[in-house]
């Protein structure tokens, strides 16, 4: 079955976003981090090499994602220390956060250029909406500190996989008002009553 872009089946987004996230969390309760680390590392080159091969070429997220895992999934494996891949979230958190503040301070809509297809929205919306995600990431990175200092490495795993998950999906929630005020869609349908 083939999704509606073009010749992308419609089983890759899901596969690329997910495939590896729940790799990690299955390997890990087969064996432990260090098996899920290597796991987790597989996985991401894996639906790298599959986007490639569908869509000729590399998501964003995904790459930037494969970056962090090689990095601190390799520190890893290589140093025996659980505190690398633990440190992952927050770094990249810290990461999005700069290059959005980054890119606001030269006036550059950075999540408009990823998902402005997806989201049609006014450039004052964008702006917003970049500032939430950024201070929201912070607010991510912070917590992730927070959890894996003071939990056991289970209670992380089943953080960093679901509770990541499911405030990433509440905060996009919490942004659907901003995104209908500002949305353009919404702007050109009273422009015409």
């Amino acid at each position: 079955m083939m999704a509606e872009n073009g010749n992308q089946p419609s089983w890759l987004k899901p596969v690329v976003d997910y495939g590896p996230l729940v790799t990690f969390f299955v390997t890990y309760y087969l064996e432990d981090l260090f098996f899920a680390t290597a796991a987790i590392m597989v996985a991401t080159v894996v639906v790298i090499l599959l986007s490639l091969l569908f869509t000729r070429k590399v998501p964003t997220m995904p790459l930037v994602t494969a970056i962090a895992i090689g990095i601190f999934g390799g520190l890893t494996l290589f140093l025996k220390d659980e505190t690398f891949i633990k440190m992952k979230p927050t770094i990249v958190e810290v990461i999005i956060a700069g290059i959005l503040f980054g890119g606001l301070s030269f006036k550059k809509l950075f999540l408009k250029n990823l998902m402005g297809s997806a989201l049609p929205m006014t450039d004052e919306g964008w702006r917003k909406l970049t500032t939430r995600f950024a201070w929201f990431s912070i607010g991510l990175a912070i917590l992730n500190e927070i959890v894996w200092r003071t939990q056991t490495t289970e209670i992380w795993v089943n953080f960093k996989v679901w509770g990541l998950l499911i405030l990433t999906f509440l905060f996009i929630f919490s942004q659907m008002p901003l995104i209908q005020q500002h949305s353009l869609k919404d702007q050109s349908a009273n422009e015409e009553s």
